[in-house]
């Protein structure tokens, strides 16, 4: 009787099982405790994978019993503090188990395989490949959906049309089932796995991120949602910056000298439609492009390579990204100071920069700026800001540095250093942006005065 010894990788995804009732059948694997416990131990935490995994042992266990398979767990039992320790690992005590057994591992980890195959271990390694059959999530997409929102106990909705112009559509009458919901979440999981198009971008107590190919999909539980709830959401527009019906003007702008892009707007409005088409634009004309995101979720082409945070550190990518030197690198998105001081630092290297920012007017992705960056850097690390609303480019400004007296006043010593925010188009100045005294001018040229947002620190306004 032929003994197989398997890792977490291969009862997580679903490929034991399969094997279990299929060629395995009449064998005796051997689970080792280690595993056992590492599963357990992430399904306490409430952890999609850990959680997939006892159901998954669920399932071998029957298998087991209805296809005459010896089944049997061995090894020592790692304790909680071991396996929430980061030096401790349990692939060397499953690589002893199958050594010791003269039993086969199994694994889906290439790293696994290599270094049990080195030791002289007989290894069956399970490569991803892409999954042909779809998860039944994706049953509820049609051409025109957005994005589907499934909650236990409550109807099936969906967001179906285009951004800035969608509708709220009920899928079912029928409130979904929370045991439902599970075995959903379980399938994804299992594709993402299985699929190299698929990747889970994080697990913590509670939530899931995951990207399956087009579609990315989170997943919470309580604690942290007061119900079990999936989400997931997909491109429905692929464009290109033809598309857009881009002036003659700003075509050469983007193509010779907008080198630090602010693309802004509110939630749903398009901006990474507009962003994954701009990627596009500059890799045809033969520049090499890089994104930052995290999660990844830009719908790009294979020539350009998609970068998430570097062990949870965007700096850390920063840092690659400046060695390796692209000639644009898309950052989607600039929400926490962090973010935009990476921005300035890779712009004001050299690296031609693109920032995805939510902002509800043009303006107010320049004023996140103030306070965290030197008031006069800010023309050199953005250039060029373009506002989308309704999918559609809705303003687009220029700025730059002059010297001059302020709107507004007389007094020829007055004249400082001011940024002008003009409309790219016409030219005509829509704000000034200078200091006076201790306070921080934003000033709306067209009659209307705007205030900046300090972010950590208060100032009084004049």
């Amino acid at each position: 009787m032929t003994k197989y010894v398997p890792d977490a990788s291969v009862i997580i995804n679903g490929f034991l099982k399969r094997l279990a009732e299929g060629e395995l059948v009449g064998s005796e694997i051997l689970v080792p405790n280690a595993v056992v416990a590492q599963i357990e131990y992430q399904a306490k935490q409430s952890r999609d994978s850990g959680l997939i995994g006892l159901a998954e042992l669920g399932h071998l266990q029957k298998s087991s019993n209805e296809r005459g398979i010896k089944l049997s767990f061995v090894g020592d039992r790692p304790t909680a503090e071991e396996l929430s320790s980061a030096n401790f690992t349990i692939d060397a005590e499953i690589r002893e188990i199958a050594r010791s057994q003269g039993a086969v591992l199994i694994t889906s980890d290439a790293v696994m395989a290599e270094i049990s195959q080195m030791e002289g271990i007989e290894t069956r390694y399970l490569e991803h490949s892409r999954v042909e059959e779809k998860p039944r999530l994706l049953k509820y997409f049609d051409q025109n959906t957005m994005s589907v929102h499934l909650k236990a106990r409550v109807r099936p909705m969906a967001k179906v049309g285009r951004p800035g112009r969608f509708r709220i559509q009920v899928l079912d009458e029928k409130p979904v089932e929370e045991n439902e919901l599970r075995e959903i979440a379980h399938e994804i999981l299992e594709f993402a796995k299985r699929d190299p198009d698929g990747f889970i971008e994080f697990e913590r107590e509670g939530a899931s991120l995951i990207q399956f190919r087009e579609y990315r999909i989170a997943i919470t539980r309580p604690p942290f949602s007061d119900g079990f709830e999936i989400t997931a959401v997909r491109p429905v527009v692929w464009v290109r910056l033809e598309d857009y019906g881009l002036s003659d003007k700003l075509k050469v702008r983007l193509r010779e000298r907008a080198e630090g892009v602010l693309i802004a707007g509110p939630p749903g409005a398009g901006k990474t439609t507009f962003a994954q088409a701009l990627a596009g634009f500059y890799s045809s004309q033969g520049k090499i492009v890089k994104t930052m995101e995290s999660p990844r979720d830009l719908q790009v082409g294979d020539e350009i390579t998609q970068y998430t945070a570097l062990e949870g550190d965007m700096t850390k990518t920063a840092d690659l990204l400046l060695l390796v030197r692209p000639d644009y690198t898309v950052y989607d998105e600039l929400r926490k100071t962090s973010d935009f001081q990476i921005f300035a630092d890779m712009r004001l290297a050299g690296v031609g920069m693109v920032g995805v920012v939510h902002s509800t007017r043009a303006i107010d992705a320049v004023q996140r700026l103030i306070g965290r960056v030197e008031l006069g850097m800010i023309p050199m690390i953005v250039d060029t800001v373009i506002f989308i609303k309704d999918g559609e480019i809705r303003e687009i400004y220029s700025l730059k540095t002059v010297v001059r007296v302020p709107s507004g006043m007389a007094e020829a010593d007055l004249a400082r250093p001011l940024i002008e925010v003009l409309d790219f188009e016409t030219g005509e100045p829509r704000y000034e942006i200078y200091t006076f005294g201790e306070q921080i001018v934003v000033s709306d040229l067209r009659g209307v005065p705007t205030r900046p947002r300090y972010p950590g620190r208060k100032r009084r306004w004049r």
